[in-house]
């Protein structure tokens, strides 16, 4: 048996220059890499991760689920219950396994080859890969000096080969909101046939009057597209779900090219009990926004530069300090998330996480 096993091993090592043919664009593009890990003894702030632990109720909802089965692949239970919250019939509501599928999807849907897809950059850093699967090509439009989207720019930038435009609000990983008027300003500039991703995956940490609420625009627009997700407000990260809301025709366009019963029916559950339980989460977030007060206050004290954070993360712009200063944190015990020659995103965690984080930054 032992000789059969390593002939195995042998032959896989041997294959690892198969001439099987893969599309070059994807044989170069990186995986999409997750930030460090938690250290011993110290606080994970790189993942933007809720830090309060999932309700009870919610573990016993995840517990009566059937594993032995699938799931309804359609999540009607829940799609109804967001379709009532915001007005809309369960048809005009999809599900998926994050917000980040969803993306996905909806790029498979429009692009083809030659097409174009204009989103601001920084922003979430699973945009180009997203793009670049969906066969498409990328058109990064540069945020201004505030970290903010320019979407005088990002208008400007559409032409007859864009297929779609990605808005981040608040921008991963910068943080700032873009702003109501000037969003509606930006649709009127948009042509009608050219797919709207409003990516509003930290609107519930959003304290800015004058940002920009998807929900209050549902329908304006043929062509708008509205992401949210569980994942970080209501705590369900590790279940995978997120949902759209738009024109029925486009959900159903991401529909048809979806995986399969990718959104679990735990998660679907889950999902369920935590809207039932809405003020006491939102009351977390609440709690989580006056740390992130504290956080960036406290940044700036020192004399950084912290744009204005609407997320539940705050960035230092560090530019060709910021490997140097990931690795400070690091001693400190403080595990945050590291953009290259950019700078550093740090998650709000607990609120005891905040003097470990002013002692490393104090540090840089």
């Amino acid at each position: 048996m032992r000789g059969r096993s390593g002939g195995a091993a042998n032959t896989l090592e041997g294959m690892a220059d198969s001439p099987v043919r893969m599309r070059p664009e994807i044989a170069a593009l990186p995986a999409y890499k997750q930030g460090r890990q938690a250290v011993a003894d110290g606080y994970k702030l790189s993942s933007n991760e809720n830090p309060f632990g999932p309700l009870v109720e919610i573990v016993e909802a995840v517990a009566r689920a059937e594993v032995n089965r699938y799931p309804d692949a359609t999540g009607p239970a829940l799609r109804a219950k967001l379709g009532g919250r915001f007005g809309v019939t369960a048809q005009q509501v999809h599900l998926g396994a994050g917000s980040v599928a969803l993306l996905s999807q909806f790029l498979l849907a429009v692009c083809e080859p030659g097409s174009e897809v204009v989103y601001a950059w920084r922003s979430f850093e699973a945009y180009p890969g997203l793009v670049t699967v969906a066969g498409g090509t990328s058109v990064q439009v540069p945020l201004t000096a505030e970290a903010r989207h320019d979407l005088d720019a990002m208008a400007a930038a559409v032409t007859d080969r864009t297929r779609a435009v990605i808005v981040c609000s608040p921008n991963n990983p910068t943080g700032p909101s873009v702003g109501a008027a000037e969003f509606e300003r930006f649709m009127s500039r948009v042509p009608s046939d050219v797919l709207v991703l409003l990516d509003e995956a930290y609107v519930e940490f959003v304290r800015d009057a004058d940002a920009v609420d998807g929900s209050r625009l549902i329908g304006r627009w043929p062509n708008l597209v509205m992401l949210r997700t569980f994942s970080k407000a209501w705590g369900l990260a590790g279940l995978r779900l997120g949902y759209a809301i738009g024109p029925e025709h486009i959900l159903d366009a991401a529909r048809a090219v979806a995986v399969p019963l990718s959104v679990t029916g735990q998660a679907q559950l889950a999902g369920l009990v935590a809207l039932d339980h809405e003020d006491l989460l939102l009351a977390r977030v609440a709690d989580i926004v006056e740390t992130r007060t504290r956080l960036v206050d406290g940044l700036r004290d020192l004399g950084f530069a912290v744009p204005d954070a609407q997320g539940n993360f705050v960035w230092l712009p560090l530019g060709e300090r910021t490997a140097a200063a990931d690795d400070v944190f690091h001693d400190h015990g403080v595990v945050v998330r590291a953009f290259p020659g950019d700078g550093l995103r740090i998650s709000i965690g607990e609120r005891e996480s905040v003097e470990h984080v002013l002692k490393a930054a104090a540090a840089l």
